[in-house]
């Protein structure tokens, strides 16, 4: 018996020793992954959750530049997009209590809606089948700059006054901010409470989540917390932010923290685990299908509820990345196999889902199963020939109003390029690509389309980015 007892307790030393070895090759590569960060860089918070502990966290490079304040796991991040699971999970919540029905037409609780054709429900919301047009997307064509003060009282005008729709609601997947600032409103609405008051009192206060906090107020001072910076040929400038828009964005959390949230998703302390089963589920459209982000490397990549969940190499793994002026930021949870891996970054040429997915790589490579080789039929592009204007740039010049968006563009030949000109917006050139058709960027790339009449005279244009299509302004000169 004691030498059995003497065999349990090598094997145990041993099991123990060599897991302390694995974890620490594995830490020495996430610092080789990091090493280009410093005490004179932006940089980077990394936390790993293994069987709902926080088995590492770090930090690299610096939260403030301008005092010298080095980055750790309780620096506080803006995580952008990742704030969409805490919205929506909220709603879920509210369904739980009984308070809301994800069918509900989101008219019951936001009346100052415009009427559509087709009711949009609080499930099209969670799900980015709702057809509204992005709120980033209007307000740039509003002539707004993104690091202008922002609150959610202006976006909640703007998506009101739009009386078109991308495409009809449950149709389509098409990713729209817009959504999930109404979700928050229902929230609202539905709670008597500011979203911010209701996600600490039923999500972040039951979990522990000391240093979180919905930002509703560009005003607010946060301690501890991490300003975000751009970089070019090595020298770096702040990256403003003064939204205090909430539900698309602006959770500001920490490693430390988003460990105790990925932790909740495998022991259930908000919610039970038939709420986080129904909460994890493919969203779908009003067909049945599911909603889909994109096909990558032959692999389906699926929208549920704030986040993206796709097979890869043969793991599920839930996962959404962030970001907001030069806040970065990725959150990913291999859940089968109880891993979480947490990126939240200041720097704005951080690519912050190739470095989940390689931090992935060194804990389950041996898990991992290798990609058959995706064949193509290669097929011989046509060549386009270049399209030549034949077309009069002075014929296109004039002004062009949208009154919905209270914006107003000079569109009018400069230097012998085809200019659109707004009095709060840096000038934008135009390129034709075909008849009547230019690009540009108006802080997203655009399609401009002009309109003609009968009389083959230009009476108005539409402008379409990544999140609105078809936003029309009427020639008023």
């Amino acid at each position: 018996m004691k030498h059995l007892t003497k065999f349990i307790l090598i094997y145990i030393f041993l099991a123990n020793n060599l897991s302390a070895q694995t974890n620490f090759n594995i830490e020495k590569k996430i610092d080789s992954l990091f090493s280009n960060y410093n005490s004179k860089t932006a940089g980077v918070a990394v936390g790993i959750v293994k069987d709902g502990e926080l088995i590492l966290k770090k930090g690299y490079g610096t939260a403030n530049l301008e005092y010298d304040i080095p980055i750790t796991p309780k620096t506080i991040f803006n995580v952008g997009s990742v704030s969409k699971q805490f919205t929506t999970f909220s709603i879920y919540l509210l369904e739980k209590q009984g308070r809301i029905s994800l069918d509900d037409d989101i008219r019951k609780y936001i009346p100052e809606l415009p009427i559509y054709e087709k009711t949009i429900t609080i499930k099209h919301l969670c799900s980015h089948t709702s057809g509204l047009k992005d709120q980033w997307a209007l307000l740039t064509l509003a002539g707004w700059r993104m690091d202008d003060v922002i609150t959610s009282e202006q976006v909640l005008k703007i998506i009101c006054s739009q009386k078109e729709l991308n495409f009809e609601p449950g149709s389509q997947f098409k990713y729209s901010n817009s959504g999930f600032t109404l979700l928050t409103e229902i929230v609202k609405r539905v709670s008597g409470k500011s979203f911010s008051e209701f996600a600490k009192e039923n999500i972040f206060n039951p979990l522990g989540m000391e240093n979180t906090i919905v930002y509703d107020d560009n005003e607010k001072i946060v301690k501890n917390r991490a300003y975000s910076y751009g970089s070019e040929n090595g020298l770096y400038s702040k990256r403003n932010l003064n939204s205090s828009s909430v539900g698309p964005s602006n959770v500001y959390t920490t490693v430390e923290d988003l460990s105790k949230w990925t932790a909740n998703f495998e022991n259930p302390i908000v919610g039970d685990i038939n709420f986080i089963n129904h909460f994890n589920e493919k969203s779908s459209l009003d067909n049945g299908e599911p909603a889909i982000l994109a096909v990558s490397d032959g692999e389906t990549i699926y929208h549920a509820k704030g986040q993206f969940m796709r097979n890869y190499k043969g793991l599920n793994v839930y996962n959404h990345t962030g970001s907001d002026a030069g806040f970065k930021s990725y959150l990913g949870r291999f859940q089968d196999n109880k891993l979480s891996i947490i990126l939240l970054s200041n720097d704005e040429n951080f690519i912050s889902y190739k470095a989940g997915m390689d931090i992935a790589e060194f804990y389950l490579s041996d898990k991992f199963k290798k990609r058959a080789p995706i064949t193509e039929i290669e097929k011989k592009a046509k060549e386009k020939s270049k399209y030549v204007s034949t077309t009069n740039l002075k014929d296109f010049e004039g002004q062009f109003q949208n009154t919905d968006l209270s914006s107003l563009f000079l569109i009018k030949v400069i230097n012998g390029k085809l200019t659109m000109t707004h009095n709060r917006l840096s000038d934008v050139i135009l390129n034709e690509v075909e008849k009547d058709k230019f690009t540009g960027a108006i802080t997203f790339s655009v399609e401009v389309s002009f309109q003609r009449n009968k009389k083959n005279e230009i009476v108005g244009l539409s402008i379409t980015n990544f999140g609105a299509t078809n936003v029309k302004y009427i020639k008023i000169k």
